[in-house]
């Protein structure tokens, strides 16, 4: 049996590798960028993995970072609520805090153009991955680097789009 579908490029391809090599180059010098700035590597991964959430577009990738970025702000704001609300109702306080962030990042699915929900989760991941002190500073930080991520993602794959129209 035969299958109409063709197989990408397999790793022997000049092509396959310039375009691996493109976008490892382009990982590489946003993983040292942020480093040597101090901003933790894997959090601008986080931006990158926003970037292909959504079209790649340059707005598309400005509207995946602005929901990120806002994943962030209310990842501060609901552990700055947990705090809050702790001591006053216990583990109770995760529950209550987690089903009104849902219920905002959820509805947000109708706030064209910034709706792309899995960005806002990757925002609320990276701030409570991240283990800092809710406040202006993590959220800088954060946006930061992730805006890193996210510029690299973009960059990365105009890059690939400009080597594979060489051909």
């Amino acid at each position: 049996m035969t299958s109409d579908i063709k197989a990408p490029p397999g790793p022997a391809s000049l092509r396959f590798t310039v375009l691996t090599l493109a976008a490892a180059l382009t990982a590489a010098i946003a993983a040292t960028t942020s480093a040597s700035l101090g901003w933790p590597v894997w959090a601008m991964f986080m931006g990158w993995v926003a970037f292909f959430t959504r079209g790649h577009s340059g707005k598309d990738a400005l509207y995946s970072y602005l929901c990120l970025a806002i994943g962030i702000a209310i990842g501060t704001g609901a552990a700055l609520a947990v705090g809050a609300l702790l001591p006053l109702i216990g583990p109770f306080a995760f529950g209550a805090i987690v089903f009104v962030v849902a219920v905002i990042v959820v509805s947000l699915r109708a706030a064209a153009p910034i709706n792309n929900i899995p960005a806002y989760f990757l925002g609320l991941i990276t701030f409570f991955a991240a283990h800092l002190e809710p406040g202006i500073l993590a959220f800088s930080e954060l946006a930061a680097v992730s805006g890193l991520g996210s510029f690299a993602g973009w960059t990365a794959h105009k890059l690939q789009a400009k080597i594979a129209r060489t051909d």
